[in-house]
């Protein structure tokens, strides 16, 4: 590889923002029973109070504060019941005078007058329409005010938020039925090469089963990205050229695997360089693994071209690394989630390359990283790992005791 061209990572995500303008994520409005996983495009913004009135937080009697100050156990306070909220009902007549109290159940309203709900295991019904309360309560105890949970004017959700479960109830309780949210990438999936088999054939001589693309595949899914297809193409230039053409009609994305290293760099690069009129953007990264890596951007169908090393964790890392970096940043998400860790071992880099060590995590009072190493076309190394930590171009590595963050895989 001319060592020249090689750009570093950050170079070569730099080309990326650079040319992939074009393809900023398109937003579309679907409805809460879709929108589970999706990535919200906008704020949204709370329209309403939560909750919109004094709520209990548990069944007991509303009462005035003042009026059970002195209550316990030996000396109860005693006050006539005067009325009781049902839930579900406008409740907003109920007035508390000095000396009264209403029952309000879990979630019921609080009326005016009271500033406080004590719950019905310290209150005991006594003679006629009268309460004896045997514990005193403060101003505000077992009330949620008005607004408390979620105040008109909130930021309720953030734009970049992966919608969850949780999400979903909060965007429900304030009455949004329509969210927008980021149209996902298309993304297609080629592994190229004569050698590459179904997982469902038995290899003959000289042959293996596809892995990459079942692994980017089922990344890109992972990440919310929509993949059209996924096709294993043999070391041919014209057959790999019309999957390419056929692709850029229907996809963003174009990711290849395999054909990017030394003795098959030429085809892969030239025949990107035919299909993106912007011609090859990166040809080398300066990182371990991760040097065979190739982009290029075509602004006529608005496609970006990935090509991945054929290595397993080579093609996952640079994957992470470029293009799921790349659809986060562009829709406001947080990069990655990352966990400090102490590395229990010296571990070299390799000098002038971005290296990305691969590790396993073991608890203790702060996790311990500990390397795992796949060797080239290894991919069980890959499975056993938790993530993988980074070590800079100028890093001579990490000695025994060092503090890393280590990416987490998702």
């Amino acid at each position: 590889m001319d060592l020249l061209r090689v750009d570093t990572v950050d170079a070569a995500r730099g080309k990326l923002e650079e040319h992939c303008s074009s393809i900023m994520p398109r937003i579309e409005n679907v409805s809460l029973h879709d929108a589970i996983g999706r990535v919200l495009a906008q704020n949204i913004i709370s329209k309403e109070n939560i909750p919109p009135y004094r709520r209990s937080i548990m069944d007991g009697y509303a009462v005035r504060s003042r009026d059970i100050g002195a209550a316990g156990d030996m000396v109860p306070s005693f006050l006539k019941i005067s009325g009781e909220v049902l839930l579900g009902t406008d409740s907003s007549d109920l007035f508390l005078e000095a000396g009264q109290c209403i029952y309000v159940p879990t979630g019921g309203y609080v009326p005016e007058g009271a500033d406080a709900v004590v719950m019905v295991e310290y209150c005991e019904p006594f003679g006629s329409g009268m309460l004896a309360v045997s514990k005193s309560a403060s101003a505000g105890e077992n009330i949620v005010q008005i607004g408390e949970d979620v105040a008109a004017g909130d930021v309720l959700l953030a734009r970049g938020r992966r919608l969850r479960p949780q999400d979903i109830g909060v965007l429900a309780a304030v009455g949004v039925t329509e969210v927008p949210v980021c149209v996902p990438w298309r993304v297609t999936v080629i592994s190229t090469g004569d050698e590459l088999v179904r997982p469902e054939e038995t290899p003959g001589p000289g042959q293996i089963r596809d892995i990459n693309s079942f692994t980017v595949t089922a990344r890109s899914m992972t990440e919310g990205l929509k993949v059209v297809r996924t096709v294993s193409v043999r070391d041919d230039d014209a057959e790999i050229a019309a999957v390419l053409k056929a692709s850029k009609a229907d996809s963003d994305v174009i990711v290849m695997s395999g054909g990017s290293s030394q003795g098959k760099k030429d085809m892969t690069a030239d025949l990107i360089g035919k299909a993106a009129d912007c011609g090859v953007l990166t040809h080398g990264i300066a990182a371990k693994p991760g040097k065979p890596t190739i982009t290029g951007f075509d602004n006529e169908s608005a496609t970006l071209f990935i090509g991945l090393p054929g290595h397993p964790a080579a093609a996952l890392i640079v994957y992470e690394q470029l293009l799921i970096r790349l659809w986060r940043s562009m829709t406001g998400q947080s990069p990655e989630i990352t966990i400090k860790a102490m590395v229990k071992t010296n571990i070299p880099s390799a000098p002038g390359r971005r290296t990305f060590q691969l590790v396993t995590l073991r608890d203790g009072e702060m996790p311990e990283a500990v390397p795992v190493f796949a060797r080239s076309g290894m991919i069980s190394p890959v499975s056993l790992a938790d993530g993988f930590f980074e070590m800079e171009e100028n890093c001579e590595g990490v000695k025994n005791g060092d503090i890393v963050e280590v990416h987490l895989w998702k």
